[in-house]
């Protein structure tokens, strides 16, 4: 099993973005970085705050993007809603669609 802070990031972005976990996962998050118990102590300067600082940032960036996309779904705000620069870019009504298979040349 290869360990990596990709993987740790992208389980605890699921952890946070599930619902159900979501508070607890919050809870855990401000309880362990006021916790004097680290995975790095805090006793050793610069290295023993960085695991604080990158818990404390994931947290926020990804609980802000939950907010973000919160207040997108009130408003019905999608990404689909931007405006196109001009008409013609758009296809014709009527006009239909060509599906095409990529083939890789060598």
């Amino acid at each position: 099993m290869k360990f990596s802070i990709q993987s740790v990031y992208e389980w605890y972005r699921g952890l946070i973005r599930n619902p159900k976990y979501r508070w607890w996962v919050l809870l855990g998050t401000l309880v362990y970085f006021v916790s004097p118990i680290d995975v790095i102590p805090d006793i050793f300067p610069i290295v023993g705050e960085l695991d604080d600082v990158f818990l404390l940032t994931l947290l926020v960036s990804e609980f802000s993007q939950m907010l973000i996309e919160g207040f997108k779904a009130r408003k019905g705000v999608t990404d689909s809603d931007t405006p196109v620069a001009s008409n013609s870019e758009q296809p014709a009504k009527g006009e239909d669609t060509i599906d095409v298979d990529a083939v890789s040349v060598k």
